[in-house]
């Protein structure tokens, strides 16, 4: 049945005057059986777009070009109901898949900064410049916890707190939605993976999550229920499946927790292909028809990716095995979203204009820079960094130490390489085939480029490789799973290379300093790429030994997805840098840092492993255990969350606690003084932490509840203050219910989760 034209523009749904609940109910009152299952697909646009627009009537497409948007718009005027489009796309940590895009360190690298204003502004960033090419929602950001270091999707992660998780993820909302989504540089940010994705079994990607009910609510959930507190509209499921049950199938996550006890009234989407995987993957259905019917009573409203429920929910209902009520209730919320964004009457399609404009713009830049720097985590310094060159107390720019020129080498596979530097989801990282190259070369900063364009005028920078780190072979198994998607390569660790081994020694020997620039790739990144190691792969461990034994001063940079297991060699460098893929400055970033232009001032999200045997090794463990170490090693991580060094010194004293006594609903009120003993200038992350002395169940050690950053001259002292709520000192008791618990409680505020030195204090939380 066709509508006529003059029909639709007279009927209520189309006038922008009425409220949007009396619109949707219009519509959604003409739609058949077929046009309403077809809004709950989400389909890939590098398909047949008149089958996935005309033939299965898609309400979503993700993966499209401009052009195959604007196509797809063509085929949409010619439906009956033409109800618009959602576009969508991985645009992860900037628009990951446009050429010339501003691309940011990835989420564990905005983490390092803990700067939630600064994650906002690259947040809104990202929006603009995603709003400009016809998307308008990005499935990011990632609320997951990381656990477990060998899973291939730590580097998309905000790391392993619950606590700076949920105050980045706030904020990372607040900036792609910005002002409301009637806003046309405003995009549907997107909570995810809910929930418990990130609990793996052995680092396995999408491996079964061996966790309570008890644990999602006392780690994984609050998070996301933050996101919904923030306003985020949509949510993307993981997975996996949690005691025997996929989320997707999960009623009681999806319907009794996020929509009811939440009240979360937006749109669940389910990650690629999560219905179809439940016939052909985990097996808990027997064909696509009972698929479509446990999604849809579960309380998915959108199906990305499954093409087969578009005949398989219709034939549950004519069968009487799903009640097309609630195949109504799912289309009624994807409705509401898209009456939301004002699409009905602006389809945002591609601006060219607004592209040029906005895309890669000099603000964008600037922020990207901003974020770089802010990221990097100084590890270890004996004293070698920041090299001369660079600032002096006074402020001004020396050319060289002592006015003498020097030369310093550049080396390792990291050194130059683009695509470890921006990280996975970012152009070349294997997710789309239009950006076989990734970016744009000119537009990213390696650590090489870096140097280059930063060191004094009389300075010499030398570069050679020095070792592979690995290259990727075909999957035995076949080229791919069961249901045709692709399987992706398999990484091969190099060998070493004698003679590059020796080009790199003897740009070491001719040189005055080192950077060694060492990490992965992005073939050991992302889904599918869980690593069952966490150690420098192919040459690169002989590398560093190598030029350690030179007696030139090494500085290690690590440009990595997630953290390493380090050897002595690393460990015995003047320095140690993390550079959790920093994105397209970030190679400016590492330069000016070792050069003493900026300030160290990031710190780690994440803690580091001595050895892949001691996971998992996040600073909140659950205390009570036979002992603190193992019998062959340390539990002692090697970095651990909260770290990060200044190239000054910083000490804390004078914490006193203004209202030692509060009920559940007060603030607990504190101030300590940070004093800048040394001669640079620091931003200090004070980090405050809080131990429930005792507990009704077993419970974390100590938990982060509050952070701020504060600015301190050389010289002077500052007294910082903290507050954080009586309510956020809670636990999950027996029964499931997070209450708090009357008792003494205990403030601990320092620079890190393990800071020997760090300051304490006690208050009480009364009935």
């Amino acid at each position: 049945m066709n509508t006529p034209q003059s029909d639709l523009r007279t009927a209520p749904y189309t006038n922008p005057a009425l409220p949007i609940l009396e619109r949707v109910d219009d519509l959604l009152g003409r739609m058949t059986l077929e046009e309403k299952v077809g809004q709950m697909l989400q389909l890939d646009a590098r398909g047949n777009i008149e089958d996935l627009v005309l033939g299965k009537l898609a309400g979503s497409l993700l993966h499209a070009s401009p052009e195959r948007i604007m196509e797809a718009r063509k085929l949409l005027l010619t439906t009956r109901l033409q109800i618009p489009l959602l576009m969508a796309d991985d645009c992860i940590h900037g628009h990951s898949f446009w050429p010339g895009a501003t691309i940011f360190p990835t989420q564990l690298g905005m983490a390092s900064t803990w700067d939630p204003a600064l994650v906002e502004k690259g947040a809104r960033a990202t929006a603009v410049e995603v709003a400009s090419t016809g998307l308008h929602w990005t499935f990011s950001p990632v609320l997951c916890i990381s656990r477990d270091l060998r899973w291939g999707r730590v580097n998309e992660t905000f790391g392993e707190d619950p606590h700076l998780i949920g105050a980045l993820g706030k904020a990372m909302i607040r900036g792609y939605q910005g002002n409301g989504l009637t806003d046309t540089t405003a995009i549907l940010a997107t909570a995810k993976h809910f929930a418990g994705y990130s609990e793996t079994q052995g680092g396995r990607d999408a491996s079964e999550a061996d966790i309570s009910r008890r644990k999602l609510r006392s780690w994984f959930l609050p998070p996301f229920q933050e996101a919904v507190e923030a306003g985020c509209r949509t949510f993307m499921l993981g997975y996996q499946a949690i005691d025997g049950i996929p989320v997707t199938a999960n009623k009681w996550l999806l319907n009794d927790v996020l929509k009811g006890e939440w009240g979360f009234t937006g749109t669940l989407v389910t990650d690629w292909d999560n219905v179809g995987r439940m016939v052909w993957e985990q097996r808990v259905c027997e064909d696509d028809v009972q698929a479509a019917t446990v999604a849809v009573e579960a309380g998915n409203d959108l199906v990305m990716t499954t093409p087969q429920f578009f005949e398989g929910a219709q034939e549950a209902v004519r069968r009487g095995d799903l009640d097309e009520r609630l195949i109504d209730d799912a289309v009624r919320r994807l409705l509401t979203l898209k009456f939301e964004l004002g699409l009905f009457e602006n389809p945002r399609i591609p601006d060219a204009v607004r592209q040029a404009k906005v895309i890669g713009s000099a603000e964008h830049a600037a922020v990207n820079l901003e974020m770089a720097r802010r990221s990097l985590v100084l590890l270890t310094n004996d004293g070698t960094l920041p090299l001369d060159g660079g600032l002096v107390p006074s402020g001004t720019v020396r050319a060289g130490i002592s006015g003498e020129p020097r030369t310093i080498a550049i080396i390792g596979p990291n050194a130059d390489d683009p695509h470890a530097q921006l990280g996975d989801w970012a152009g070349a990282s294997g997710q789309i085939n239009w950006l076989p190259d990734g970016h744009p070369r000119h537009l990213t900063s390696t650590v090489l480029d870096g140097f280059r364009a930063a060191v004094p005028e009389d300075w010499t920078v030398t570069h050679a490789r020095g070792a592979d780190i690995g290259r990727l072979v075909p999957d035995p198994a076949g080229p791919t799973y069961a249901d045709g998607q692709p399987r992706p390569p398999m990484f091969l660790a190099a060998g070493t290379d004698e003679a590059m081994l020796q080009e790199a020694v003897q740009a070491a020997r001719n040189a005055d300093y080192v950077v060694a620039v060492i990490g992965d790739t992005v073939a050991l990144a992302g889904e599918t790429k869980s690593t069952a190691t966490l150690e420098l792969q192919g040459g690169q461990i002989e590398l560093v030994d190598r030029l350690i034994k030179t007696g030139v001063p090494v500085v290690v940079v690590l440009v990595q997805s997630k953290p390493s297991v380090l050897p002595r060699s690393v460990l015995d460098a003047a320095a140690i840098i993390e550079a959790f893929n920093p994105g397209m400055m970030g190679g400016r970033a590492v330069a000016e840092l070792v050069l003493g232009l900026i300030e160290p001032t990031g710190r780690l999200p994440i803690s580091f492993a001595r050895h892949a045997g001691q996971l998992p090794i996040y600073y909140n463990q659950i205390r009570g255990q036979h002992g603190d170490r193992y019998a062959d090693l340390s539990q002692d991580p090697l970095f651990a969350f909260g770290e990060g060094l200044s190239y000054t010194t910083i000490e804390y004293s004078g914490l006193r606690i203004l209202n030692e006594s509060v009920t559940p609903d007060d603030t607990v009120q504190a101030v300590v003084t940070v004093r800048n003993t040394g001669n640079r200038p620091a931003i200090e992350t004070v980090q405050a932490y809080v131990t429930d002395v005792v507990t009704s169940v077993t419970w974390a050690e100590r938990e982060l509840k509050s952070f701020t950053r504060v600015r301190v001259g050389p010289g002077q002292s500052v007294d910082v203050e903290l507050s954080l709520p009586a309510s956020a000192c809670s636990l999950v008791d027996q029964n499931g219910h997070r209450v708090v618990e009357p008792g003494v409680f205990e403030l601990l505020v320092g620079k890190n989760s393990r800071d020997a030195g760090m300051l304490k204090a006690e208050f009480r939380i009364t009935a």
